[in-house]
């Protein structure tokens, strides 16, 4: 299937590794011309080079910055004034008891996971409007879902953002912009080591034992990857996927239980 991606141009947050960098392969495959970005370098350049090694026909541009600060976004903006797909992504908040967490820890995580896509919604979905074309995509969580008690403030600032596309999808529609959340469950991440590192920890068991375990709880029996979550960023950003929106997709291998 033809996406009609080629020549769109596509700005990935937190694109230098994990499903940003996932969903930067699966566009730059389609023929779209690519922002990357990260904060490391070093991470960045890596991500260049994978995406460089596709042979694709579209551009590939980097721009190493800190999305979640004014400067970083312009930078983005600076790189990629007008464009067609914006897939927003950022690191989430540490794990942890919400009695140890301070103002500034709220804050830190609101602006990170909230304000920050928002910010970029508004910088880029005027032009969208006006060229008839335009995909959002959030990255959020299946906690949004299915809230995970250890992942406090990642549970609310996602959930957040989630109540705000809800309501802006359906204003802007009728311009044939697109705005949809996709919903990682656990995917073989440094995210994810992350947190098995802290479960692991706090029950203490051994990390593999507790990583082994938590692939085993999934109806999958595994942990999803960066690729496959990529494939599925790419459709709802496609030309095919104009008649979805402000939708929540979840993509966990089955994880979350419920009907809807």
């Amino acid at each position: 299937m033809d996406l009609g991606l080629s020549g769109k141009t596509a700005i990935v947050c937190a694109s230098s590794k994990g499903l940003g960098l996932g969903c930067a392969l699966a566009l730059a495959e389609e023929g779209a011309h690519v922002v990357l970005n990260g904060r490391n370098a070093d991470s960045l350049a890596a991500a260049e080079t994978a995406v460089r090694a596709l042979g694709a026909s579209g551009t590939i541009t980097t721009v190493a910055a800190d999305v979640t600060t004014p400067e970083g976004r312009d930078a983005l903006l600076a790189a990629a004034p007008a464009p067609d797909i914006l897939v927003n992504n950022a690191a989430g908040p540490p794990p942890g008891d919400f009695r140890d967490w301070s103002q500034d820890d709220w804050m830190k995580a609101l602006n990170a996971n909230l304000y920050s896509p928002v910010a970029l919604i508004e910088a880029t979905i005027d032009g969208m409007i006006e060229r008839k074309f335009g995909r959002i995509i959030n990255i959020t969580s299946a906690a949004v879902k299915a809230p995970i008690p250890h992942l406090g403030l990642s549970n609310a600032a996602r959930t957040g953002l989630t109540g705000f596309v809800a309501g802006l999808a359906r204003q802007v529609a009728a311009h044939n912009v697109t705005i949809n959340n996709l919903l990682p469950g656990q995917h073989d991440t440094e995210r994810l080591v992350q947190n098995y590192a802290h479960i692991a920890k706090n029950s203490g068991q051994p990390f593999e034992e507790a990583w082994n375990a938590g692939a085993a709880r999934n109806p999958a029996k595994r942990f999803g990857t960066a690729e496959e979550f990529g494939h599925a960023c790419a459709f709802f950003c496609s030309a095919r996927a104009g008649y979805i929106t402000g939708q929540n997709l979840v993509l966990d291998g089955g994880g979350y239980p419920g009907t809807l």
